[in-house]
């Protein structure tokens, strides 16, 4: 894994910025932690990012606090979304990471919005 990967991968949340049709920046801040390789967030499927991330795989990412503020310079890489059983795998590394409120949100999720109601990401560097 790429250093300034594995760095964010250990921070609590990470800023993830999509792109829209036009090229306008759309940042996030979500939930993160590394799985082999890759760094991998945790989001809706319904939400705007995954829609912007169909149609262009390229990210930016960066450390950031809850409310999104960038605490470091962004790096950039490429977002593959993963499967079902690379979701749910993902979400027991999220719920390890983020301890009793981690596994208290990712679970409850899952209970309201099924199993197909979340989606996980791999983001490698480039």
């Amino acid at each position: 894994m790429d250093a300034e990967l594995a760095r964010l991968a250990e921070s609590k949340y990470v800023l993830v910025t999509t792109y829209r049709k036009d090229g306008t920046k759309v940042p996030t801040p979500v939930w993160c932690a590394r799985d082999g390789e890759d760094l991998v967030f945790w989001t809706r499927s319904e939400s705007g990012k995954v829609k912007r991330l169909r149609r262009n795989q390229n990210v930016e990412l960066a450390e950031c606090d809850v409310r999104g503020n960038p605490k470091s310079e962004p790096i950039t890489g490429v977002a593959r979304a993963l499967d079902a059983a690379g979701t749910d795998r993902i979400r027991r590394v999220m719920a390890r990471k983020y301890g009793p409120g981690g596994w208290l949100v990712i679970y409850s999720s899952r209970l309201f919005r099924g199993a197909k109601g979340t989606v996980c990401y791999a983001v490698s560097s480039t």
